[in-house]
């Protein structure tokens, strides 16, 4: 089974959700807003991924973030995420603890999926 984690206002995520609803692709959503992410989760997908690779710099969240206070470090960066879960890249999906994708292309759920 699948979770995507996400926030289900994204456009991103909308255009995943919606893909993966044409598809029959069963999977759990984790909502950030409603759920929140948890320190040993973020610490997990960083034994996979590097914080950089987690953190999406291209959203509203980061760009409202003062240059002062952007993490540097991969503990600053978890505790961001955690603070600020909307800053994580989304969707993200996640198989038997395994990082499956970060982000949305229909190539590479089609990879995934089909």
């Amino acid at each position: 089974m699948f979770t995507l984690y996400a926030i289900p206002n994204c456009d991103t995520v909308k255009k995943a959700r919606a893909w993966l609803a044409e598809h029959n692709i069963d999977y759990l959503f984790h909502d950030y807003k409603k759920q929140g992410i948890d320190r040993k989760t973020i610490d997990h997908w960083l034994t996979q991924k590097s914080w950089e690779d987690l953190v999406n710099r291209a959203g509203t969240t980061w760009k409202k973030i003062p240059d002062a206070e952007k993490p540097t470090t991969a503990d600053e960066a978890t505790a961001l995420m955690i603070d600020k879960p909307s800053v994580i890249r989304r969707p993200l999906i996640e198989s038997n603890g395994q990082l499956v994708l970060l982000g949305f292309k229909a190539d590479q759920y089609e990879k995934i999926f089909i």
